[in-house]
């Protein structure tokens, strides 16, 4: 007969062992204080009986192209739609097997693999007390004072720097070195991710900055700032789309199936417009925090299929390059 603290013993023993992990490889920010990473862990432990939700951060894709099926991963977050070619071509990944009917989205989505949790556009956002008239197109740009100081991203670490060169070559295709090369002036620096390239513009360093047409959200909600804005490209703007895939070797097959069934859900997504300062990919307008009605948009986007977007990639990087080292 086993004593009540024997017993105790085999319950919690039991109890942890029967607990399952499912590990999520993320990017720094998302699983960061200020991301959207804990309150999504703990509103799907809510919802997976006993479960754990475990981030794994950094740089995703180049983590998982090293591991390759040695991976712990049973789900990817955090990709970009200019990674998922790359992505696919790993073999790591299977289908979603998630209905995508009633996105709200800009584009209509058809991948069976990647799945899009929010989204919004590049953008470069600017100080409106300090710059009365922003440029209306990358022209205007170009014909800014080469005393206005403009940070980018690196295209070759930066999500959002690879969605500026896409746009660019997009705009002015085989003329997109020209541009690299008259724009080269006004550029103050180009970081490596995001997060640097932002303080920089918000420390006041810089007067415009490479982000997103949402990022002035947080501004108006948190800190109840309308003087930071996206400047409205009439040639149309770049869309950058997030997205989640599940790994076919996962060792949470079921819990893998059950994560990504919610990132498309209410709870989920409630959680991006304030957490991750994007539009969801499923959530109505009306549902949005107040804040995101005040943002300027375009009207046009730019999005390419994942074959056009990958022959496009390496030569966009290139003419960003050369353009920049005249």
């Amino acid at each position: 007969m086993k004593t009540p603290l024997i017993a105790a013993g085999f319950a919690l023993f039991a109890s942890v062992a029967s607990a399952e992990t499912l590990h999520v490889y993320a990017p720094d920010y998302f699983a960061s204080d200020w991301g959207p990473g804990p309150a999504i862990k703990q509103a799907f432990e809510a919802e997976c009986d006993g479960c754990d939700l475990e981030w794994v951060t950094g740089d995703v894709l180049p983590r998982l192209m090293l591991e390759g099926e040695r991976t712990d991963a049973d789900v990817v977050i955090g990709l970009g739609q200019d990674e998922t070619a790359r992505a696919r071509a790993t073999g790591l990944f299977t289908p979603h097997g998630v209905d995508v009917t009633g996105l709200t989205m800009p584009v209509d989505w058809a991948d069976d693999t990647f799945l899009p949790f929010d989204w919004s556009h590049v953008a470069f956002i600017y100080n409106s007390d300090k710059m009365a008239t922003a440029p209306a197109s990358f022209d205007d740009l170009l014909a800014m004072d080469e005393d206005i100081r403009i940070v980018i991203q690196d295209p070759r670490s930066s999500p959002a720097g690879l969605a500026l060169v896409m746009w660019v070559k997009a705009v002015y295709g085989d003329e997109a070195e020209a541009f690299w090369a008259k724009l080269a002036p006004r550029i103050l620096t180009v970081t490596k991710g995001w997060s640097e390239a932002y303080g920089l513009f918000t420390e006041g360093e810089a007067d415009m900055v490479l982000s997103f047409t949402t990022s002035p959200a947080y501004h108006i909600i948190a800190e109840e700032d309308a003087t930071k804005a996206a400047a409205i490209f009439g040639e149309g703007h770049y869309l950058y789309v997030e997205l989640a895939g599940k790994i076919a070797g996962s060792d949470q097959p079921e819990l893998a199936d059950q994560f990504m069934q919610f990132v498309l859900s209410e709870p989920f997504q409630q959680i991006i417009p304030e957490g991750n300062w994007s539009f969801p990919a499923k959530l109505a307008a009306e549902k949005l925090p107040e804040g995101f009605g005040a943002l300027a948009l375009p009207e046009k986007v730019f999005f390419f299929p994942e074959e056009k977007a990958e022959a496009m990639k390496d030569e966009a990087i290139a003419e960003w390059q050369r353009g920049l080292s005249q």
